[in-house]
């Protein structure tokens, strides 16, 4: 059981792969899951909630997987208020060294009003699971998903009921980014002081970021006596996002003169783990986003750079290195040699077998023969765009784009599909439109492009574009990512990318593996 005799630590709670995972479009592979789960749990994250195991065949096998490789983190599955759920979240979790079910159930009257459940009868079923749950997992956490929306007398009632049928993780989920910082301080503290047996139990809350509060909400709640903080990296998730993982853990560190809490998370791991996320999900972090963001430790105006020269401290709370970002320099050319390369990767968090790093080496030099200047960030977009995709179905092997004020963009295109080189060229409205329509000459499909972004990995013409695609076909999205120099050619690499993914969802025969068989959008 995760419990702590330091009043002072914050346990983390990190759902990533779990309620990060319902931000529409972020679906990772079975992969990415297992790869994610295992830097959460090197970084010291206490609690990872990996999956909704009943949700489909897919997550109940990254689910149980990861449990199974687990080294430090207590593994977390989620399930609703229904023995079925929570006796598949067991036989997910229980391989775990340190297992945990988390069941919930909404307790609002608007989420009441969806099962059609009287106060009594929904009291009953709060009883029923949790017991079941605990009969089978001596570690389980209960959510009253919109507690911040239920009636208090309500509320308290059926904290009372969980805590006696054995939950010893209490969690206050604000599912629609409701509350505010002095409500979610006094709700933790009322319900600590007045529900009986609560000062026995962990109080964990959970919030959501629908009106920019949610680090504030997740710090009050704390300073209300939560000693459990539910987060995600990059603050991924629903509608505006959860709380930041990032953003709570620093704010601890960087103000704990007023805030006198600690986690056990490795701070200097956040930036590695940070662009994993946002490259697996397919959402880049804006660039102003605190502690993660590409800006957060810029400075252009005149009078910052003149305080920074003088004294870091002047406009920096926190170090750069303090979250394991290490200066952008030009260290690296296209004289460097594999040895520099491979102690440059390390350094950047990537740890390279032989193979490997020969495949990289080779990218590497022809990168550097294409740019004036080589920084860290471009070798970072070029590890990530250099991951071997799910399959190698369609392969680019050549393209030409004709563009300009007039006449027709047009793009010739050989793809190898199948073993087998294919040839089309196809006009369009800009030269992307044109190599995507030529791709889609190629390869016939029916997915349909719900995001196309484009981000300059660098500064200058000449820098690294990095391109997200994300595609939805028959309810199975998937996303491709690549980069490189010619923004046409980063996008279409993106685009092919992603419907090797697709290829590879659509053979998969076991139903639910690709898409989830039950809805459990805002659970908590």
């Amino acid at each position: 059981m995760t419990q702590t005799t330091d009043k002072n630590r914050v346990l983390i709670f990190d759902t990533t792969l779990r309620d990060g995972e319902q931000s529409p479009g972020a679906t990772m592979t079975h992969a990415e899951k297992l790869e994610i789960a295992a830097l959460l749990d090197e970084m010291g994250v206490d609690i990872i909630e990996a999956g909704f195991p009943i949700a489909s065949e897919g997550d109940f096998k990254a689910v149980s997987e990861i449990a199974k490789n687990s080294v430090n983190s207590v593994i977390c599955g989620l399930a609703r208020a229904q023995l079925p759920d929570i006796d598949r979240c067991w036989e997910a979790v229980k391989h775990a060294a340190q297992p945990r079910i988390h069941t919930f159930i909404g307790t609002s009257p608007l989420h009441r009003a969806i099962p059609n459940l009287s106060q009594d009868e929904m009291a009953e079923r709060i009883h029923e699971t949790v017991t079941h749950a605990r009969n089978l997992c001596d570690n389980v956490q209960w959510s009253p998903m919109d507690a911040t929306r239920t009636e208090w007398d309500y509320l308290a009632r059926v904290v009372e009921i969980a805590i006696k049928a054995g939950a010893s993780t209490i969690n206050i989920p604000d599912t629609v980014g409701y509350t505010a910082p002095v409500e979610s301080a006094e709700l933790i503290r009322r319900l600590i002081a007045e529900v009986p047996g609560a000062d026995e139990v962990i109080f964990a809350t959970h919030c959501h970021n629908d009106l920019g509060m949610a680090t504030a909400n997740s710090l009050a709640a704390v300073a209300g006596g939560a000693r459990q903080i539910e987060c995600t990296i990059n603050g991924l998730g629903e509608r505006a996002g959860n709380t930041a993982l990032e953003e709570v853990v620093m704010a601890l560190k960087v103000r704990h003169d007023i805030m006198p809490w600690h986690t056990n998370v490795d701070t200097t791991k956040i930036m590695n783990i940070s662009r994993r996320v946002a490259t697996v999900s397919g959402f880049p972090v804006q660039f102003n986003k605190a502690v993660v963001g590409k800006n957060a430790f810029a400075h252009e105006s005149g009078i910052h750079q003149d305080g920074m020269l003088k004294n870091v401290e002047t406009f920096e709370i926190m170090r750069p290195e303090d979250v394991g970002l290490t200066e952008s320099n030009l260290v690296m050319g296209k004289h460097s040699g594999r040895a520099a390369l491979r102690d440059k990767l390390k350094h950047l968090g990537f740890e390279v077998g032989e193979n490997q790093l020969k495949d990289v080496f080779v990218r590497f030099k022809e990168l550097a023969d294409r740019k004036k200047e080589v920084y860290d960030d471009d070798i970072v977009a070029l590890m990530r765009a250099g991951e071997d995709p799910e399959n190698d179905h369609i392969k680019l092997k050549s393209l030409r784009v004709v563009c300009g004020t007039s006449g027709p963009q047009s793009a010739d295109m050989v793809l190898e599909i199948g073993g087998s080189e294919q040839k089309t060229e196809q006009t369009g409205d800009g030269p992307v439109d044109a190599a995507f329509n030529a791709v889609k000459a190629l390869f016939p499909h029916s997915a349909r492009l719900q995001l196309y972004q484009v981000h300059a990995v660098t500064e200058g013409t000449d820098a690294q574009a990095t391109v997200s695609v994300r595609l939805e076909e028959d309810g199975r999205v998937v996303t491709g990512q690549s980069a490189d120099t010619d923004t046409v050619v980063a996008s279409v690499k993106a685009y092919i990318h992603a419907l090797n993914r697709l290829v590879v969802r659509r053979a998969k025969s076991a139903p639910g593996e690709d898409r989830r068989e039950i809805s459990y959008k805002d659970v908590s």
